[in-house]
C-alpha cells in the first residue's frame, strides 16, 4: 500500500511534545519560499505577519479598515480583501499558508476555508469558539494533510519545557492540585474587557470602513454596539470566551502538557455576580474547578481558576512573604512549582538558598528547544521540514476544549459532568446548542467530516 502525507497525517497522533517527524512526502526543498495570506491584520495579527518576510505576504484580509493602516502601509504589494472567501476564490493558487488572527468566533470558518484548499494554517489562541469546532479542526488538519499551529507563544518557551522536564524527573512528586489566580488587572491590562452602558445593549452607528455583516460572521444577527469592535468583543460570549479561555492557553498550558491532563470528567463554577440575566456577558469574578481522573500512574488532579476572588494559601515552605497577585502553582507531594501568567520563567517555591542550589543541579534538558515566543517561525520551519509544531491542532484543540468546558460552567453555573466521548454535558441538554453553536446561512463548515 502506498503511503501519502495525507494518509500519514490522518493516522498520526501527537501529544504536543516538540515537533513530530513526518516523512518527506512533499518534494520541496527547505529553502523554498512560502506565500502567506493574513486574515485579521491588526493587534495579534500584526504579531504574526511581522514574523515573516514582507515580500512573502501575498494577501491580507480584514473587515475593519480601522485595523489595517500599519499592515497595509508595511506590506503595500499584498492584495487587500475584506472577505476571506473572496480572497480564496481569487487567489487560492497563489497562497501556501494562512495566518488567522480574527476575533475568536471567526477563527473556525476562516481556518476551515483555508484547510479545504490544502493550505497550512496558524490560528491565534484560543483555537476556536466551541467544543464541536475543536474536534472538527483536528479532523480537518489530518483529512486535508496540512501543517497546523495554535499560536500560543508560551508553548515555544524554554520555561514550559523546564516545567515538563522537572515534573518528569520527579522533582515535584505526585501533583494532585493546580491553581491559577489573578485579579482584574491581571486579565485585562489593556482594556480588552469593557461593558456597554446599559442592558439591553444600545444600538450605535456602524463606523465607516467596518463591514459589520462580515465581522459578525457565523454569529447571530444583531445591531452594532461600540463595545463589540474592534477591541472589547472578548467580553461577550457570542464572540469570545472571556479571560479564562483566552489566558488558559498561556497559564494552564504547562500543567496540561506536563501532567497529561486530557479532558475533565467534572467541572464546577462559582460566579457570584453574573453580569446580565441572559448569560451573554462574561462575569469579572469566578472560580472554576476541573476534576481530572487518574492517567496511568498519575493520580487524579483538581485544577482551579480563580478570577478576581483571592489567592491560594501561603505556606511556610514556599519561602515567600506573601503570594504574588498573579500566577499558577502545581502543588506536588515533594515540591510546589510556580510561574506567572505565562510559563516563561518557572521556579520552585522553596527558600532562596535551596532554589539557587537546585538551579546548579537541574535535571537534564530532554525536550528540543525552539526559538522562544515565535510560534509562527516554529510553524514555518515545520512546513518546510515536514514536521508538526508543538501546538499543532492535535494538542492545541485539546487544550482549548479543556478551557471551553470550563467556559460552559462559568457561563451557566452549577456542575457539568462531561462526557468527553460524546461531547455532552450529562443531564444538561440545554447546553448542546453551546457545545455546537448554530451558524448563520453561508457560514457552515466541516459538517462533511462527520
Amino acid at each position: 500500500m502506498n503511503t501519502t502525507r495525507r494518509t500519514f497525517l490522518k493516522s498520526a497522533s501527537t501529544a504536543g511534545l516538540g515537533a513530530l517527524f513526518i516523512p518527506n512526502f512533499i518534494e520541496r526543498p527547505p529553502s523554498t519560499k512560502l506565500r502567506f495570506a493574513m486574515i485579521g491584520v491588526g493587534a495579534r495579527g500584526r504579531a504574526s505577519w511581522s514574523q515573516v518576510a514582507v515580500e512573502d505576504i501575498v494577501a491580507m484580509c480584514d473587515v475593519d479598515d480601522r485595523m489595517t493602516e500599519q499592515a497595509y502601509k508595511t506590506v503595500p504589494n499584498a492584495k487587500k480583501y475584506k472577505d476571506f472567501r473572496v480572497m480564496f476564490d481569487e487567489m487560492a493558487n497563489e497562497i501556501d499558508a494562512v495566518m488567522i488572527a480574527t476575533p475568536d468566533h471567526t477563527h473556525f470558518p476562516a481556518a476551515m476555508a483555508a484547510m479545504q484548499l490544502g493550505k497550512h494554517v496558524l490560528v491565534e489562541k484560543p483555537l476556536v469558539h466551541n467544543i464541536w469546532q475543536c474536534r472538527t479542526m483536528k479532523k480537518a488538519a489530518k483529512h486535508y494533510g496540512i501543517v497546523s499551529q495554535m499560536a500560543n507563544q508560551g508553548h515555544t518557551t524554554h520555561g514550559i519545557r523546564l516545567v515538563k522536564e522537572w515534573f518528569d524527573a520527579g522533582v515535584l512528586g505526585d501533583v494532585k492540585e493546580v491553581i491559577r489566580w489573578g485579579g482584574p488587572t491581571t486579565f485585562n491590562p489593556d482594556g480588552y474587557f469593557s461593558k456597554p452602558e446599559g442592558f439591553p445593549f444600545p444600538e450605535h452607528d456602524v463606523p465607516e470602513g467596518l463591514d459589520w455583516d462580515l465581522w459578525k460572521g457565523p454569529a447571530a444577527d444583531r445591531p452594532f454596539n461600540n463595545e463589540y469592535a474592534p477591541k472589547s468583543w472578548r467580553t461577550f460570549y457570542d464572540f469570545g470566551s472571556g479571560a479564562m479561555a483566552d489566558w488558559c492557553c498561556h497559564s494552564l498550558d504547562a500543567p496540561f502538557w506536563a501532567l497529561d491532563l486530557g479532558m475533565p470528567h467534572t467541572v464546577d463554577a462559582v460566579v457570584p455576580n453574573p453580569e446580565v440575566p441572559d448569560h451573554s456577558m462574561i462575569a469579572q469574578e469566578s472560580t472554576i474547578t476541573w476534576q481530572f481522573g487518574a492517567r496511568g500512574n498519575k493520580p487524579p488532579v483538581t485544577m482551579k481558576w480563580i478570577e478576581g476572588m483571592g489567592k491560594p494559601e501561603l505556606k511556610e515552605e514556599y519561602g515567600l512573604k506573601e503570594m504574588p497577585d498573579n500566577g499558577m502553582i502545581m502543588i506536588g507531594s515533594k515540591k510546589t512549582l510556580y510561574h506567572g501568567g505565562r510559563p516563561n520563567n518557572p521556579r520552585l517555591l522553596v527558600p532562596e538558598e535551596e532554589w539557587i542550589d537546585f538551579q546548579k543541579n537541574k535535571p537534564a534538558e530532554t525536550i528540543p528547544r525552539v526559538e522562544e515566543e515565535k510560534p509562527v517561525q516554529e510553524w514555518v520551519a515545520a512546513i518546510k521540514n515536514d514536521t508538526l509544531p508543538g501546538s499543532n491542532f492535535d494538542y492545541g484543540a485539546d487544550l482549548t476544549e479543556m478551557g471551553l468546558v470550563g467556559v460552559l460552567a462559568q457561563r451557566f453555573g452549577g456542575t457539568i459532568h462531561y462526557d468527553e466521548k460524546n461531547m455532552k454535558a450529562v443531564g444538561r441538554p440545554e447546553l448542546d446548542a453551546y457545545i455546537k453553536e448554530p451558524v448563520r446561512e453561508g457560514w457552515s463548515y466541516g459538517e462533511d467530516l462527520w
